[in-house]
C-alpha cells in the first residue's frame, strides 16, 4: 500500500501545477476582466472560476466545499460575483482562458501527440474517479468533456485535483478539525509558514483561538509548533487522503501511471519554470 499511496501523491505532484496555473496566468486575468470582475486582486475570479460547476451557489455553500476560507471572506466574493456574470458565462470564459494559458505556457506542445496522448490517459483516470460524497469533483465530472486535447487534460486534472480535495477534506473533519484548524495544525507541521496562510482571511483572534483549541488537544507546543501527537494526526490525514485519491490510479494500471507520468514531466517543468505560481502555497507541495 505504501508504494501504492506513493504514485498517489506523484500524480498529484504532477498534474496541481498544471491545474493551478490556471489562477495566475495573465490570459485568465484577462478573460476575467472581460467578464466584468476586478483583477486588482486575484479572488473576485477565483471563487467564481472554481464555483461555476455547482450553479449559482451561495455563500455557505461556497465555503463549505472551498473549506479553507474563512466565512467571511467567502461572503465578500460570493453570491456577489454571480452579479457580474452567471456560471454558464464564467464556465465558457473558463474555457477560452485556459485555452489561452496553455497555448501561451506550452506553444507547439499543445498541438503534439505527446500532449495528446497525456489528455487521453488523465482522462481515463478523471472518468474512473467515485465522485460520489464528493461536491467540487462530482460538479466539475458532469460538465461535457472539451474536444481539444489540451483542454481535455486541464479538465482531467481539474476533476482529479477536486476529487483529492472533497477526500482531503473528509479526512480533515474525521480528525476533527475544523477550517481554521486545518490550516494552523497544518503550518504547525511547517506545511508553509503562517503568513501564507493569511490569504485564507481569518483574523489573529480567530487563529489564536484555534491555536489554543489545539494545544488543548495535545496538538500544538506553545511555540505554535506541533507535538508528536499532532504531527501523528497530520500524518494519519495525509495518509488517508492519498488513500482515498489512489482510486483513478488503481484503474489507469501501473503502465498507464508511470506512461503519463513520463508524458507530465516536461509540462510539470513548464509551468514550475513559467514563474507564475507563488514558491509558497497553502497546499505544502513537498513539504508532508
Amino acid at each position: 500500500m505504501a508504494d501504492e499511496l506513493g504514485h498517489v501523491r506523484q500524480m498529484w505532484h504532477l498534474l496541481e501545477p498544471l491545474h493551478a496555473v490556471f489562477y495566475y496566468a495573465p490570459e485568465v486575468f484577462d478573460e476575467a476582466a472581460a467578464l466584468g470582475y476586478a483583477t486588482d486582486e486575484r479572488w473576485p475570479s477565483y471563487f467564481v472560476w472554481r464555483a461555476a460547476p455547482l450553479g449559482a451557489a451561495g455563500a455557505e455553500r461556497v465555503g463549505a466545499v472551498f473549506h479553507s476560507f474563512s466565512p467571511e471572506t467567502v461572503g465578500r466574493y460570493v453570491p456577489a460575483g454571480w452579479d457580474v456574470a452567471g456560471p454558464r458565462a464564467v464556465l465558457d470564459a473558463r474555457e477560452r482562458a485556459v485555452d489561452r494559458a496553455y497555448r501561451a505556457l506550452f506553444g507547439d506542445r499543445v498541438d503534439g501527440p505527446e500532449l495528446a496522448e497525456a489528455a487521453a490517459l488523465a482522462r481515463r483516470a478523471a472518468e474512473a474517479a467515485d465522485v460520489a460524497g464528493r461536491p467540487l469533483a462530482a460538479a466539475n465530472a458532469a460538465l461535457p468533456w472539451p474536444d481539444a486535447p489540451h483542454l481535455v487534460l486541464w479538465h482531467a486534472a481539474t476533476i482529479l485535483r477536486e476529487h483529492r480535495g472533497d477526500g482531503h477534506i473528509a479526512a480533515l473533519v474525521a480528525a476533527g478539525l475544523d477550517p481554521v484548524e486545518s490550516l494552523v495544525s497544518f503550518a504547525a507541521v511547517g506545511a508553509a509558514r503562517p503568513e501564507v496562510f493569511e490569504s485564507r482571511g481569518w483574523s489573529t483572534a480567530e487563529w489564536d483561538a484555534a491555536r489554543e483549541r489545539l494545544a488543548t488537544r495535545g496538538l500544538l507546543e506553545p511555540d505554535g509548533t506541533a507535538t508528536d501527537a499532532g504531527r501523528a494526526l497530520r500524518a494519519e490525514v495525509e495518509r488517508r487522503t492519498d488513500e482515498s485519491a489512489a482510486g483513478p490510479w488503481a484503474a489507469l494500471g501501473t503502465e498507464g501511471r508511470e506512461r503519463l507520468a513520463e508524458l507530465l514531466g516536461p509540462l510539470w517543468v513548464e509551468a514550475i519554470s513559467s514563474g507564475l505560481l507563488p514558491s509558497e502555497t497553502t497546499l505544502g507541495i513537498g513539504k508532508v
